[in-house]
């Protein structure tokens, strides 16, 4: 399975790094894999897709961040079709929504920075 970069990711939702990087400080995603510190993060595109859904929720109903997250990672796990809760329905296309993202994704790994590791070269 492919992983992506923070910096890939966050071309291909047009979101600043640091807005990935905070959300994946604070909270829990599926998909993201994280050795120790000094190790880049890595992306599936699964997570990418419960990030896009978390975006999408924020923009469209302006809820906290963490409530997003909480339900977009049950959309997306449930295969997308319905959330409801207190008389209220979230619908979302997933599979839709996947094939924006891959495309969109792709378009990134092309134009996205190589990040460089180690010591910089003595002159």
């Amino acid at each position: 399975m492919r992983g992506y970069t923070v910096a890939t990711a966050a071309l291909a939702l047009d979101v600043p790094v640091k807005w990935i990087d905070n959300t994946l400080s604070h909270y829990r995603v599926p998909g993201v894999f994280q050795a120790r510190q000094g190790i880049a993060r890595r992306l599936t595109s699964e997570a990418v897709v419960v990030l896009e859904t978390t975006l999408r929720l924020i923009r469209s109903l302006e809820i906290p961040t963490a409530r997003a997250l909480r339900i977009a990672q049950e959309l997306t796990a449930t295969g997308g079709s319905v959330y409801s809760t207190g008389g209220c329905e979230v619908r979302l296309d997933l599979g839709q929504l996947r094939a924006a993202v891959s495309a969109r994704l792709a378009d990134a790994v092309e134009i996205s920075p190589v990040p460089r590791r180690g010591r910089p070269r003595s002159r």
